[in-house]
């Protein structure tokens, strides 16, 4: 199955403030703010939520096309996103602009100063999908992620010319785009993901239903944080699949971007839709015990003794066959 994943590309440098933000701050003199922070330690992660679902993706043995914007910059990032089976041929690298960044400062409250830096990301509207397919030999699903606006509109509006299958994954571009966007977006879709509270956020400004959504996508994938997940599809009873038990937790971040890597490789697999959720919250357990959106490992025996722990030996029955991550 030869899945284009669309979406942004980035890397995050993380700070943490030995200190409280608020301790220096006055005020009656916020206007004339200017403050800098001797921090403790920079921490630099590869991120972007096309290239977390196009690693997760690889990690399971599948070969993603990664479709996005990125700068000069990116030599490294391009080299180890290779070195776990992503295909980044369809890349665009931009000649002005570095790749997207987000710099981020905690401080002992978890209080947060963060800046994010779209760069290249900006260049994404101009990158067409029809030569991706033709060098790829067609395109089975695409999936839009969050990207630059334009670019995620031009590429619906392509997969519905062409007939790709799409997946429809707006994500935090939800909270500012316009209902009129947003109905651009999904309709059509082949599948839609969002959490829980972008699920209502979707109805409100579109002015649909949940019917009325259905009726307009195949199958709506809804993530409910620790209730799992919950498939819908028209005229047919809802699948509710509980998260897979996680070792331990050390930061959520990319959780969700792991869960459609495993949701869709299910897909690739033909395991149908419940099994397909349980791939995918088990590999979301993998991210939350790491910090990091790609700095987890996978092994082949050791994934799927998890996969039967948590879901059953008819899981591994059906995973084991198709399954390609690094052996232990």
């Amino acid at each position: 199955m030869r899945i284009a994943v669309t979406g942004s590309i980035a890397t995050d440098h993380l700070m943490t403030f030995p200190g409280k933000f608020s301790e220096s701050l006055v005020v009656d003199q916020l206007d004339k703010i200017s403050l800098s922070f001797l921090v403790d330690d920079l921490e630099m992660r590869r991120g972007g939520i096309a290239a977390n679902i196009a690693f997760g993706l690889g990690c399971l043995g599948l070969d993603p096309i990664l479709v996005g914007a990125v700068g000069q910059d990116f030599a490294d990032y391009r080299s180890w996103l290779e070195r776990h089976r992503v295909d980044t041929g369809s890349v665009h690298v931009s000649e002005l602009r570095h790749t997207a960044r987000f710099v981020c400062t905690t401080d002992t409250d978890h209080a947060q100063i963060a800046s994010f830096y779209a760069g290249a990301m900006q260049e994404a509207r101009e990158i067409e999908l029809a030569p991706i397919a033709e060098r790829v030999g067609g395109l089975d699903l695409v999936v839009i992620s969050a990207n630059d606006p334009e670019a995620m509109l031009r590429h619906t509006e392509e997969c519905r010319l062409r007939g790709y299958p799409f997946l429809a994954d707006p994500s935090q571009q939800v909270a500012w785009m316009d209902g009129a966007g947003i109905r651009q977006l999904i309709d059509g879709a082949t599948y839609l993901f969002t959490n829980q509270y972008e699920a209502a956020l979707v109805e409100q400004k579109t002015g649909w239903s949940a019917e009325d959504i259905l009726a307009r996508v195949g199958t709506r994938v809804t993530t409910l944080g620790a209730k799992g997940v919950r498939i819908d599809r028209l005229d047919e009873p809802s699948i509710q699949v509980e998260c897979a038990p996680e070792e331990r937790k050390a930061d959520p971040t990319g959780v969700g971007d792991a869960f459609r890597a495993g949701f869709m490789a299910g897909l690739a697999w033909d395991v149908g839709l419940e099994r397909s959720a349980q791939i995918g919250s088990l590999l979301a357990a993998y991210v939350i015990e790491t910090v990091g959106t790609q700095e987890y490992e996978l092994g082949q025996a050791r994934f799927l003794d998890r996969l039967g722990g948590a879901y059953g030996p008819g899981a591994v029955a059906d995973v084991e066959p198709r399954l390609r991550c690094p052996r232990p």
